[in-house]
């Protein structure tokens, strides 16, 4: 996944571990700097290309999954243009994170191609690094489009893979037809 001579941080490795353990299915990141919500896949399929749409098999979901937080932000879904992350507007304020800017080793892309869990990058305000007393705003910009977006967690496969005896499965492939994209159940 990391491109080779990439050094992986300690908290970073902690976290993948995390990941790989229990069977997370949906998680966000918080950055700030804009407002526009992203989906995987975050590195381009054509390394040298830039600002090129490069799809997972699961491009639907993840576009609703943006959407779902992106609609219910109050400032992400203001269509005005000329507002820090006005250049998004036209889009839904949401975009596939290869297309707007290619970056490799990203956790949208490590938990999908590692993990069961879908993760979208949530810019959540217009300050990369906001003071103190910008904060409260930012919560409250963001807390219902969070919530909203928790509530996705219900969309999707979910259920029990169990034997004839009705045992679970721990670990049994799931195909869906026509996504090239297999979960496993967890324990």
């Amino acid at each position: 996944f990391f491109s080779s001579g990439f050094q992986v941080a300690p908290e970073t490795k902690a976290v993948m571990k995390w990941l790989r353990s229990i069977p997370f299915v949906l998680s966000a990141s918080l950055h700030g700097g804009e407002l526009v919500v992203t989906y995987p896949y975050d590195y381009s399929r054509h390394p040298m290309e830039e600002k090129m749409f490069s799809p997972t098999p699961d491009e639907k979901m993840f576009k609703m999954l943006a959407k779902a937080y992106a609609d219910a932000h109050p400032v992400i879904s203001d269509r005005s243009e000329l507002r820090c992350g006005g250049n998004f507007v036209k889009r839904g304020g949401i975009i596939n994170g290869a297309e707007w800017y290619s970056f490799t080793g990203g956790m949208a892309d490590f938990n999908y191609l590692h993990t069961n869990c879908f993760e979208v990058t949530v810019e959540v305000g217009c300050e990369k690094f906001p003071l103190e007393e910008e904060l409260f705003t930012i919560w409250h910009e963001n807390r219902d489009a969070l919530l909203n977006y928790m509530e996705m967690v219900h969309r999707g496969i979910k259920g029990i893979v169990s034997d004839k005896f009705g045992n679970p499965i721990k670990n049994a492939r799931i195909s869906v037809r026509g996504i090239q994209h297999d979960v496993t159940t967890g324990n």
